[in-house]
């Protein structure tokens, strides 16, 4: 079992940036996958941005060029750095750990973009 705590969401103004955090803890292999995802009410969960145990990375366009996913794999953590942020990037931002065909999720934590 993985259990995720995600922090740092918020309301934010439009131009605005935010820095999101991921804590992981329990079964946590060497090679695994961490990220962000985002999902507003009525319409599916969407990948935001996602970083390998070795440093990979991988962007939705709507993203990409303003944000920063980073991760400290000593502390089993990854990050979301979202800069120039729009009233599109309203939604609530989830963690997801992946490894060898697992996923978990964190709850989540609200973004509101809005002036």
């Amino acid at each position: 079992q993985v259990q995720l705590v995600e922090s740092g969401g918020g309301l934010v103004q439009p131009g605005g940036s935010l820095t999101l955090s991921c804590a992981g803890s329990g079964t946590i292999f060497r090679i695994n996958t961490m990220g962000w995802y985002r999902q507003v009410a009525g319409k599916e969960r969407e990948l935001v941005a996602t970083i390998t145990s070795a440093g990979g990375t991988n962007y939705a366009n709507s993203v990409k060029g303003r944000s920063t996913v980073s991760r400290d794999n000593s502390k089993n953590a990854v990050y979301l750095q979202m800069n120039s942020l729009k009233p599109e990037d309203t939604a609530d931002y989830y963690c997801r750990y992946t490894d060898y065909g697992l996923s978990y999720w964190g709850q989540g934590t609200q973004v509101t973009v809005s002036s």
